[in-house]
């Protein structure tokens, strides 16, 4: 994960941007990984590690009927999730991620299927990603490791 939050960093700060993650399934991975490298306060604000749901409705402002209507791992949730991240920490970035890491999972939302949220200036974007039952470690590392290539997709255009 270190040249992906090496670049992120080069990019964000080559273009004077700020960046926040929101995070549930992966717990603060994107922030460690960000933060793992000296001078990231250049760019990263911080991090909101909101586990629960209640986290994410006192912390990122998730709404209750979200939450109930899509449930936590959505990406209806993960675009409320990057939009508060986005307002409570007036950076000019932020990505979210809501999954199911494992074990478990249900027919309708199995183990790996990981809700990920991009918002910015420009809008939010959404998009989830089916990483399949490759256990909990696993899951977690790649989803931490493509919230950082939606990082840099954003700041490289």
């Amino acid at each position: 994960m270190r040249p992906a939050a090496q670049e992120v960093l080069r990019l964000a700060k080559a273009q004077g941007a700020t960046i926040a993650t929101a995070e549930s399934c992966t717990g603060g991975m994107i922030a460690a990984a960000l933060t793992d490298i000296a001078g990231s306060s250049a760019v990263f604000d911080r991090g909101f590690v909101t586990y629960s749901n209640a986290a994410k409705t006192q912390m990122l402002g998730v709404s209750d009927a979200t939450l109930v209507a899509h449930g936590a791992v959505s990406e209806e949730v993960a675009r409320e999730m990057a939009q508060g991240a986005l307002g409570r920490a007036g950076v000019t970035l932020a990505v979210s991620v809501t999954g199911i890491a494992g074990p478990g999972g249900s027919e309708t939302k199995p183990e790996g299927r990981v809700c990920f949220g991009l918002a910015s200036d420009r809008g939010v974007a959404t998009e989830t990603v089916e990483f399949g039952a490759l256990g909990r470690e696993q899951v977690r590392r790649a989803s931490a490791e493509h919230a950082l290539a939606l990082l840099i997709a954003a700041l490289d255009r």
